[in-house]
């Protein structure tokens, strides 16, 4: 390689790099301001889960799930500040907490009206369109109350 296609080859590493950094600046920028538009202030970790979360696709993760993928990137977070971030998200409707059972909940990044199977070997939600769910007539809400939705999670299992 003759030093004009080095310096050729150096100029694209730098103009490449240089783009992903600002792929990376405009990335930060825009969960900055969806964290502000939700009305919390984008702070470190905030910013670090809202990178994992709030990338589009759809997922379901437990506080104890998120928590390893943020150490295996290399992040060091406190399980509380995963947790308590969660629970801001949700708050602020970026995210839907799904109650499996009893205390245990996993958080959904499709905040959207759906429902779920619940599959309690693998520890996974699976989406059902809310279409899909047909519920004929519902119980009149306590006095001094009103139904605000109805969330339906339908356990399954592996036939056996």
């Amino acid at each position: 390689m003759s030093l004009n296609q080095k310096k050729t080859t150096s100029d694209q590493l730098d103009r490449s790099t240089e783009s992903m950094r600002v792929m990376a600046d405009s990335e930060q920028t825009i969960l900055e301001e969806m964290l502000r538009l939700a009305g919390l202030r984008p702070t470190r970790q905030r910013v670090a889960i809202a990178r994992l979360l709030l990338d589009g696709r759809h997922r379901h993760v437990s506080a104890e799930s998120l928590s390893s993928e943020i150490q295996a990137s290399g992040v060091h977070m406190a399980d509380g500040t995963v947790y308590n971030t969660l629970n801001q998200f949700t708050n602020a409707g970026l995210l839907r907490r799904v109650t499996v059972h009893k205390e245990y909940c996993l958080f959904d990044t499709n905040v959207e009206h759906h429902h779920h199977f619940y599959d309690s070997d693998a520890d996974c939600l699976i989406d059902i369109p809310a279409d899909q769910v047909v519920l004929e007539r519902l119980p009149n809400a306590p006095d001094g109350n009103e139904i605000q939705s109805v969330d339906v999670t339908i356990n399954i299992r592996p036939r056996r």
